[in-house]
Parts: C-alpha cells; sequence; structure tokens
C-alpha cells in the first residue's frame, strides 16, 4: 500500500471510530447540539479526504449521508431508532469500502441501495416511499460539490456563534503582505497574495497537491510559497503562501477557501498594503471544534492578525508565530519565534510508524546492550576505566526504555469501537444498558491489545447477554430498567488490570455446581467442596455455558475457555468475581508488554536454560518420582504427569549445543546450588536428585527434571534466528544483566 492510501485508511478508520461514538452521544440525547457538530463534522471530512483521494463512491455515499445528517441539525428530521439505525447502516457501509481500499485500492461495494434509503429519510422522514411530509430540507441532493462543502462548513460556524449569518462585512482586519518573491515578479497585475492554512493533517503532501490543482484549474498564472514541487511532498509547516495573476482577493478566497483541505485562506492585494479592499478569509476551526468567523470584508484568523510578517523573510512559519503567544510552557519561544509553528503548546503530535519498524529498533537496542556489556569486560579485564563507558551504560538504558515505551498504545485503540458493539447487542436483545468507559488513555503492548480485542468483545457479549437482565424482570425486581455496564482499565506498576462489570442478575455458584455435574465436568463430591470462588471458575470449563437457550450472541460453550487461554498466554490471569442478583465482573491481569518475559533458570549439566514462569505450576525437590511400566511419572492428585529428564532430552534434540552457543553462563552458580540438594530414594525404587519443574496442564502435562532451580528474572526474550531457528525444544534467546546469552526453553516442542 502506498503511502498516501495508508494515510487516507488510517485517517478514515480513526474518522469512523469517532463517528460511530458521536453517533451513540447523539442518540443517547438527540438535544446534544455539541454532539450533533461532532457528528456533521467527522462525516464532513470522511467524505473530503475520500473526495480528495479520488474515491467518488465513498464521497458520493458520504454525500448523502451528510445531507441526512444536515437535516437532522436543522431541524428537519427528528433523532428516532429507525433514522439512528440507518446511520449506523451508513457507517457500516463507509467502514467496508474503507477495509476494500485498504485490501484492494478499490471499491467493489455497492452502496446505491442504502443511499436511496437515506435521500428518502431525508426528503419524507421514511424509508417507506409516498409516505413523507412533503417537507424537504431545501438542500439539493445535486448541488455541486464544492458549493456544499463551503455552505456546511459556513453552517457550521452559525450554529457553533448563534450567529444568524455566516460571515459579515464589517470591521476588516489587515492582512500582511510579504515582499514579492523574485519568481513573482512577472506576474500580471493585480497580484492577489493568499496566506493558505492547511491545517495539521496526515496526507500534507496529498492535500497541498489538491490547493496548487485548484490554482491551475481556476486562476491560470501563480507561484507559491515554498514551490508546488516541494509543496506535493510536503514539505510546508501546516501553511503556505500563494501570489496569484490577474485576480479578485474574494475571488480567490472563495475558490480555494471552498475546498475541504483548506482550513483557512487570507487574501489581499500585493502594493497597496491595505486587506480591506478585497481582503477576504474563510473560518478557521481549531482542534477543539471552536470556529472563528469567516468574514467577507478582510477579517482574518485572530493568531495572524495580532503579528505582521517580516518582509525580510521567506520563512512561511513566521505568520503563525503569533498562534504561539499564549504558550508560556515553552521558554524557547521566545527566543526563537520562527521554529515556533504549532497551534498549541500543549498540543499532542505523533507520527504513524510501522510495528515492525518499532520492532527492529528495539532489536538493535538490544545489540546495543549487549556490546556495552562485552565492552565493559573486556575493559576490566584490562584493568582500565573509562568515564565515557558510564556515560554510554545511561544512554543505552535510556535508550532501551524509550524504545519499549515505543510499543505502547492507549487502550482507546480497542475500547473506542465498544460503545458501538453494546448498542448494536442491546438492540438485538431489546434490553437497555448504560455503557461506560474509564481508563482510555492507559497504555499497553501493541500485541497485548491486539490479542485481548477478541476476548473483551467475548466478555461484553456475555454481560449483555447472561448478566443484564431484561427491562421487565429488573423492575419486577427493583431495579433500573437501564443496566449499566463498565468497563475499565487500570496501571499497577507493571501489570494492568481490565475489568468487565455489570449490574445484572450475577452468577449463583449452586447453579454452576448443578451445571457442572450435569454436563459431566466435575464429579458431585469435586463441586461440593469446592469454595464459591472455585464454582465461578467453572464458567473457563470447554463446553461450559450457562445460557438457557443458544442465541446469535452467546451460549455455545465457547469462548470462556480460550478468553482464559488468551490471558494465559500473555502471561496474565482471569478470574471472576460475582454476587447473585447483584452483578459479576471479570477481572484481567495482563503484563504492560510482553516484549519482556518473567523467566525461571534451571541448570542442566552445567548450562544455564530458562522457561517461561507463565508455563510453570510448581517446583518441588525430585524425590517423588516413580517407575510405571519402564516411564518415569509423578503424581500430583489425581493425575499422572510424565517426567522428561531434560539432559537426555536437550542431547538428543541438538537444542543442548545449541543452549551452548546460545551461552552458558551461570554453570558455576548451577554446580553450587546442586551440591545442596539432597539424594533420595523414591518409592518406585529410582534413586534420584535434582528438582522437577511441574508444567501448566493446559500447556502440557509434562514435568521437567533438571540438576537445580537458579533464579528468576525479567528479559527480553529474542526468536532464534539463521541456523539455529527452528530447533526443538527452543523458543528463543534472553540476554542476562552480565551479558551471558541463555537459551529459553519451548516447553511443548520438547
Amino acid at each position: 500500500m502506498d503511502s498516501h492510501r495508508a494515510a487516507f485508511v488510517a485517517e478514515a478508520e480513526d474518522g469512523i471510530t469517532d463517528l460511530n461514538n458521536a453517533l451513540l452521544a447523539l442518540e443517547a440525547d438527540p438535544e446534544d447540539a455539541e454532539a450533533m457538530d461532532d457528528v456533521f463534522r467527522v462525516a464532513h471530512t470522511l467524505k473530503g479526504n475520500a473526495a480528495a483521494m479520488g474515491y467518488e463512491d465513498v464521497s458520493d455515499f458520504g454525500h448523502a449521508l451528510e445531507d441526512l445528517l444536515d437535516a437532522v441539525r436543522q431541524g428537519d428530521r427528528e433523532v428516532t431508532p429507525e433514522l439512528m439505525d440507518l446511520l449506523f447502516e451508513g457507517v457500516d457501509t463507509v467502514e467496508a469500502m474503507v477495509s476494500e481500499i485498504a485490501d484492494t485500492g478499490d471499491v467493489s461495494t455497492d452502496p446505491s441501495d442504502l443511499e436511496s434509503r437515506l435521500r428518502e429519510m431525508e426528503e419524507h422522514g421514511t424509508v417507506e416511499a409516498g409516505d413523507g411530509d412533503g417537507n424537504a430540507d431545501g438542500s439539493a441532493p445535486d448541488a455541486d460539490d464544492a458549493g456544499d462543502e463551503a455552505d456546511a462548513d459556513t453552517e457550521s460556524d452559525a450554529d457553533e456563534s448563534g450567529a444568524a449569518d455566516d460571515a459579515t462585512e464589517d470591521d476588516p482586519d489587515e492582512v500582511s503582505v510579504p515582499d514579492l518573491p523574485d519568481a513573482a515578479a512577472a506576474l500580471d497585475d493585480p497580484v492577489v497574495y493568499a496566506d493558505v492554512t492547511i491545517g495539521e493533517t496526515a496526507m500534507a503532501g496529498v492535500d497541498a497537491a489538491l490547493v496548487v490543482q485548484a490554482l491551475d484549474g481556476q486562476f491560470g498564472e501563480y507561484v507559491t510559497v515554498p514551490g508546488p514541487e516541494a509543496l506535493e511532498d510536503g514539505e510546508y509547516d501546516e501553511r503556505f503562501d500563494a501570489f496569484v495573476a490577474d485576480a479578485d482577493p474574494a475571488v480567490v478566497a472563495e475558490g480555494i477557501g471552498a475546498l475541504t483541505q483548506v482550513e483557512s485562506i487570507a487574501t489581499a492585494l500585493v502594493g497597496d498594503g491595505e486587506g480591506g479592499e478585497g481582503g477576504d478569509a474563510v473560518e478557521t476551526t481549531d482542534d477543539a471544534g471552536a470556529t472563528a468567523e469567516a468574514d467577507d470584508g478582510g477579517a482574518v484568523d485572530d493568531a495572524e492578525s495580532d503579528t505582521d510578517a517580516d518582509p525580510d523573510t521567506d520563512d512561511a512559519g513566521d505568520k503563525d508565530t503569533a498562534g504561539d503567544n499564549d504558550d508560556t510552557e515553552n521558554a524557547n519561544d521566545a527566543e526563537d519565534d520562527s521554529s515556533s509553528d504549532s497551534k498549541s503548546g500543549d498540543e499532542i503530535k505523533s507520527i504513524r510508524v510501522d510495528v515492525d519498524q518499532v520492532d527492529e529498533l528495539y532489536g538493535l537496542v538490544e545489540q546495543l546492550v549487549t556490546s556495552r556489556i562485552k565492552l565493559r569486560r573486556e575493559l576490566e579485564e584490562l584493568n582500565a576505566q573509562s568515564d565515557a563507558l558510564d556515560e554510554l551504560d545511561k544512554l543505552a538504558s535510556s535508550l532501551q526504555d524509550t524504545a519499549m515505551d515505543m510499543r505502547l498504545i492507549p487502550f482507546s485503540q480497542v475500547s473506542d469501537s465498544f460503545p458501538r458493539l453494546v448498542r448494536d447487542i442491546s438492540r438485538d436483545l431489546d434490553k437497555r444498558i448504560d455503557f461506560e468507559i474509564e481508563g482510555s488513555d492507559v497504555e499497553l503492548d501493541r500485541t497485548i491489545l491486539t490479542e485481548m480485542r477478541d476476548p473483551l468483545v467475548h466478555v461484553l457479549r456475555n454481560a449483555v447477554d447472561h448478566g443484564i437482565e431484561p427491562p421487565e424482570e429488573r423492575e419486577a425486581a427493583g431495579k433500573d430498567p437501564t443496566g449499566h455496564v463498565e468497563l475499565t482499565a487500570e496501571r499497577e506498576r507493571d501489570h494492568v488490570i481490565i475489568e468487565v462489570s455489570d449490574d445484572g442478575g450475577g452468577l449463583d455458584p449452586d447453579q454452576l455446581r448443578e451445571k457442572a455435574v450435569d454436563e459431566g465436568v466435575k464429579s458431585r463430591d469435586a463441586v461440593e467442596a469446592m469454595e464459591d470462588d472455585e464454582a465461578y471458575d467453572l464458567v473457563f470449563h470447554p463446553g461450559f455455558s450457562t445460557a438457557e437457550e443458544v442465541t446469535d450472541v452467546s451460549g455455545r460453550g465457547v469462548g470462556m475457555d480460550v478468553v482464559r487461554t488468551t490471558a494465559r498466554d500473555l502471561d496474565g490471569s482471569v478470574s471472576v468475581e460475582s454476587e447473585p442478583g447483584e452483578g459479576t465482573t471479570v477481572r484481567f491481569r495482563l503484563p504492560v508488554t510482553v516484549a519482556i518475559v518473567k523467566v525461571m533458570f534451571v541448570d542442566v549439566g552445567g548450562t544455564e536454560y530458562g522457561i517461561p514462569i507463565k508455563s510453570i505450576a510448581e517446583v518441588a525437590r525430585a524425590d517423588d518420582v516413580e517407575e510405571v511400566h519402564g516411564d518415569e511419572i509423578v503424581r500430583h492428585e489425581d493425575d499422572l504427569y510424565p517426567v522428561i529428564r531434560l539432559n537426555e532430552r536437550l542431547a538428543d534434540s541438538g537444542a543442548a549445543a545449541a543452549g551452548s552457543g546460545a551461552g552458558a553462563g551461570g554453570s558455576a552458580e548451577g554446580d553450587a546450588a546442586g551440591t545442596e540438594m539432597e539424594s533420595a530414594t523414591t518409592d518406585g525404587g529410582v534413586t534420584d536428585e535434582g528438582m522437577l519443574v511441574r508444567i501448566r496442564e493446559e500447556t502440557r502435562q509434562v514435568a521437567l527434571h533438571c540438576d537445580a532451580v537458579l533464579d528468576q528474572e525479567e528479559v527480553v526474550v529474542k526468536p532464534l534466528d539463521g541456523p539455529l531457528s527452528g530447533t526443538p525444544g527452543l523458543s528463543g534467546t534472553a540476554v542476562l544483566g552480565d551479558g551471558d546469552v541463555v537459551a529459553v526453553l519451548d516447553v511443548v516442542s520438547l
């Protein structure tokens, strides 16, 4: 995918999420003017970006969606369940089209049927032909796109400011005109200067190219600073200058200002120094959604009108420095105004980086850390001291932390799509749900969020389907007919706690016990011995379901076991708490990042190996090993665990040589630990010494025998590359603090 298409898709996906949430807010409160403005603004931006990229199908469909929203905003159409369902269906169609663009670059979805229904709803207030009230909103569906976009923008201004008109012709402000550049000296008079602001955008080059294209088509001769090629490469700071030959300031402002890519434009004649003679400006919308009035008489954005441009400089960023005058947080602004072109001192800046590049960067940082450790050891052998190496230690550690933080993304990347999910499910089940999210700004590793999305979806579905009762049942129980579901995320040191709670009927532990016996999950004796907390954990057993009947939402007995498996694979855990009649809470405890894994180090024949803690159920002395039919086993409760002697298995698989090649650090410590082990004679008559590491049953029902257990440590595990790749029994390597490289075992393939 080329960079422009990728940027469009990424911005469109964010816009679709914002549109869903804005529609949900509007549905909850049809009188919320701010929600209505948000809906219209996002839909307008989606349509404009699609048109800019040449996706006419998306743009035309977005136009129909925007016209219906405008009818609602003008009060010609009421917010009804039928209308909201139609709008949500429209958003889903846009999402499908954007997905096709991401996959193939083309749109194959035909939205004509839905588009006609949107038009019907706009014109008649219903999707049934002939049932309208004849109250069209007055906006012609076949109106020129550019004109409509300009109208939509000015209408938004009028709505938010409370003014009846979108522009006035009084009190024009002065537009500061810079010196005419040499390239514009040959332009025919009158020459119009235009200060064009694109603003913050993910497609700076594309947006500027469309403005240049409009200048070509409408005005003929012109000069831009910087030049067209630099603009198309995105080499400008949110704004640039244009000098147009033989033109009128008002015409230039109207023609260029109508483009959706232009945030604001201020124009004036070159040479007279007065902005009042035809100077023009269109509205400027800041990131918070507030708008400034568009003055046909020459008013410009306040931030620009407060400062005169330096006629001796061509720096395009100078005209925006006034916008930073209120930013007291950055002391450098006073020293170098030309470098201060951001609209707000506390504005968050970000760039999109492919996750593979981040992973590659972190790999390089790890290599740097390893090389630094080796260098220090060599200097110590030479009895040499180096202050520069101490400084390198600090820089490498800081770089390592920064690279790790770059993998973290906010929980909102996943949670923002959940309000729409809950809304749709509750509509299908005819339930009323109040859904809240807290902790959207909590950051986790991208890999964890990606893996946890589906489990969270499943738990939310269960909360709405199983948890929240129907309105009449809640009222009969003395509850509010509207149920409450809450999703929270909270950081606790190096872990994140995610909870899904509801105030529904809760889980009955006795009912769970009976269900477990009926389905053959547990015996009668086993369930009767269970505490309530243990009974709640039965929901994680494969095939276990509390649903009375199978529905499209849930009840097939699949999912909760996968939820627990996913959490454990991420080195996390999941638990259930419930109170009959009061509600249920599902709690996930997850590490902030999976790049760091907690490992237990064991000694095997003088070589150190690591075993992921998440795979270990128990560690014990190897004094209970029995021999049954020639095979060694160890008993745990009623289960038998085959014993795998690591020194034999690793030698057979070739992993021992690989482990030695990775590094044999810690062998002396292993020998010391091994001497403390006592010999024991098992019931089967096998003389043994050492330790047994019993692996979790759901991972692999085995017990690993080693000479000694050494230590536990959090390490960064890297997959094996080159000739070691695919070695049975090994999952990767870890670099220890002393620079030694230790092989990490894969307990499944041993």
